[in-house]
């Protein structure tokens, strides 16, 4: 099984960058995955609720750990997220096109973090996942 199979088959992921504008990727991407069934919580320190659900302000906020964190952010935050998912144990990154700085890549991998650079909305549905969305 690849990587990305392995990833996009985990189930509980948080979406940093998540908002409720429709036409930016972190509405578009939280929204996707919630349509598909994943159990997705949205990170974003400048809103309160994303979609209807109660958006964190950061990861450690969360009630659970997610098993994979999606970055839908600058690379100057996604520098401090990165930290803060080795911080919590958080091994698995996936950086969304435009997230994918290589300072964010670099940081990652001197943490011993596994980094992911593609677009889940596109892996997903490779994978049969949230085609009717």
């Amino acid at each position: 099984m690849s990587k990305i199979t392995e990833l996009v088959n985990q189930k509980v992921w948080a979406v940093v960058g998540a908002n409720n504008n429709r036409e930016k990727f972190g509405y578009k991407i939280y929204k996707f995955m919630l349509d598909a069934g994943y159990q997705v919580y949205p990170v974003n320190p400048g809103l309160t609720e994303v979609l209807g659900n109660k958006c964190y302000a950061s990861l450690k906020d969360l009630p659970v750990k997610p098993d994979v964190v999606d970055f839908v952010v600058p690379a100057k935050v996604g520098e401090q997220v990165v930290r803060e998912c080795a911080e919590l144990g958080i091994q698995q990154v996936w950086l969304q096109p435009g997230a994918d700085s290589a300072s964010v890549i670099k940081l990652a991998e001197e943490l011993g973090l596994n980094v992911t650079c593609a677009c889940i909305m596109a892996e997903a549905r490779k994978h049969g996942i949230g085609l009717n969305s």
